[in-house]
């Protein structure tokens, strides 16, 4: 019975360990902070939250549902289950993927307006979209 007290300590070490290697810098965290804080009103009740993953050489890379691997109308269905998401001709389609482009665009420019952010990319957020069950293409 002893010989398996190991695994506590083991999974507490790999709980740390992956914190540890996933958890964003500093910086990253200022910038996250920055976009909850000065967002509208329109960003802050978005259902998806962006953050900052990482800040490397003056470029901030903020996470996205969305990308050309990952087509938008994937991550509205999930941030809109209402939405007919399957009709790109359908107008609350339209306008969701509307809303996604401008909150998308307010968090790029907060983060760029920060002292020391020269550029802005993004970063498809793997983990959000495969906890959606939404199949996510290798790197």
């Amino acid at each position: 019975m002893k010989k398996r007290y190991w695994i506590i300590p083991l999974l507490v070490f790999l709980v740390g360990l992956d914190w540890y290697i996933r958890a964003p810098d500093s910086a990253a965290r200022n910038l996250t902070s920055a976009i909850e804080s000065q967002g509208s009103a329109k960003l802050k009740a978005y259902p998806y939250k962006f953050w900052v993953i990482k800040v490397k050489d003056g470029t901030a890379y903020v996470s996205t549902p969305r990308s050309f691997d990952v087509p938008a109308f994937k991550a509205l269905a999930v941030l809109y289950p209402d939405v007919n998401t399957k009709n790109p001709n359908d107008p609350a389609f339209i306008a969701t993927e509307k809303l996604l482009g401008e909150v998308q665009s307010e968090a790029s420019a907060i983060v760029k307006a920060q002292p020391g952010i020269k550029e802005v990319r993004w970063e498809l957020d793997r983990d959000w979209l495969r906890a959606h069950f939404i199949e996510v293409p290798e790197k």
